[in-house]
């Protein structure tokens, strides 16, 4: 049987594409995973006790863009989910992102309430601030409370996220989780914060249950080329393993999740607690918090970034800064070069991409290229 399109990779973008490609256009497309499971770092299950887990950490879904929304809601219905994280700071559970509430929880009150004016009047209520902008005041006490913020929130985490510090990456690493001007706990300000209502693997299941739809599993997209006849491919992997590492290895971070059960309904009041400063792992998933499951037991994962290992661990992560950038550009520029080949993917793209980002990519690449 020849295809149409060859997609390496089962995940948001190459899944999305299959879909559109199948129902739309009519095309016979063959799916390719590495993996024997759908839904790439998506992909969830219930253990071993019956509890729905994350293989690959906590995914909550979150957007402003009412099409990527509607168009995911044909292949699941959803659990609103409002998303809270909390971390360790000097042996106190504080708001993150910063904020005015976590001013008052580690401050005394009277000086807590002078940061909290200082604040509005230097930035105005309800603003996003990074850290690394903070610091740069000129005001004394905006100053000590920066770069108090820097030590305690910050840096140790970023230190063992992405093995570097926060000034060796690109400025949008510290300004994902900006210094709130606000007492809104909530992670996320997105119009829709949900979760599959049965799981993200059922959602990728619907979306490739297509009659012009085949999936190959537990396979390497080589060995399939080596066979499997068609006309295009779409590739959602490291672009330097496409290329044979031609100009040298890209650099990404890895993860490692050690998984418990416990005997009790509940270990922990949120979803998701940071451990800035203490511990190797960066954080603690309570899952049926964001589940919300039923289950008479819980079961949670502690999360170990570590350096990519090709071979030995997966790629999580593109690490961006300028002369990793530089590198991908390398690449980039051979990729563009191949007229039969799309790729896409936080992986193929080297960006940091939110689940919706990379869906609303794939939309995008579907109708202003494919489609036409």
């Amino acid at each position: 049987m020849k295809f149409d399109y060859m997609i390496i990779g089962a995940g948001f973008a190459g899944s999305i594409l299959a879909e559109r490609m199948a129902s739309q256009l009519d095309k016979k497309v063959l799916v390719v995973d590495k993996r024997n499971y759908i839904a790439g770092n998506a992909y969830d299950y219930y253990d071993e006790n019956g509890i729905l887990v994350h293989k690959y950490g906590p995914h909550i879904f979150h957007t402003n863009s009412k099409k990527v929304f509607d168009y995911l809601s044909q292949f699941t219905k959803w659990n609103t989910y409002t998303h809270k994280v909390k971390a360790v700071i000097e042996g106190k559970n504080i708001p993150i992102p910063f904020n005015l509430n976590s001013i008052y929880e580690l401050f005394p009150k009277k000086y807590a309430e002078k940061l909290e004016n200082i604040l509005i009047e230097k930035y105005g209520f309800g603003l996003k601030i990074p850290i690394l902008k903070m610091k740069e005041t000129d005001n004394s006490e905006l100053k000590l409370l920066a770069d108090y913020i820097y030590k305690n929130v910050f840096y140790g985490y970023t230190v063992k996220q992405w093995g570097l510090k926060p000034e060796e990456l690109d400025f949008n690493v510290s300004s994902r989780v900006p210094v709130y001007i606000s007492r809104d706990n909530r992670y996320f300000q997105d119009t829709y914060q949900c979760l599959p209502k049965n799981g993200y693997t059922e959602m990728f299941s619907n979306m490739l249950n297509h009659k012009n739809i085949k999936i190959l599993l537990n396979t390497d997209y080589r060995d399939a080329i080596e066979y499997i006849k068609f006309d295009k491919l779409i590739y959602t992997g490291t672009l330097d393993y496409f290329f044979d590492n031609m100009f040298g290895e890209l650099p990404y971070r890895s993860l490692e999740f050690n998984f418990e059960t416990f005997d009790s309904p509940k270990f922990q009041e949120l979803g998701q607690i940071n451990f800035p400063n203490n511990y190797d792992y960066t954080r603690i998933t309570e899952f049926k918090h964001l589940t919300q499951q039923n289950h008479p037991k819980t079961t949670i994962a502690y999360e170990y970034p570590m350096p990519f290992i090709s071979g030995k661990n997966e790629a999580y992560y593109p690490i961006p800064r300028p002369e990793n950038n530089d590198l991908f550009a390398k690449y980039k520029n051979e990729a563009d070069k191949l007229k039969n080949a799309f790729f896409i993917g936080r992986l193929a793209d080297y960006k940091y991409y939110n689940m919706d980002q990379i869906a609303g990519v794939a939309l995008q690449l579907f109708e202003n290229k494919i489609a036409k």
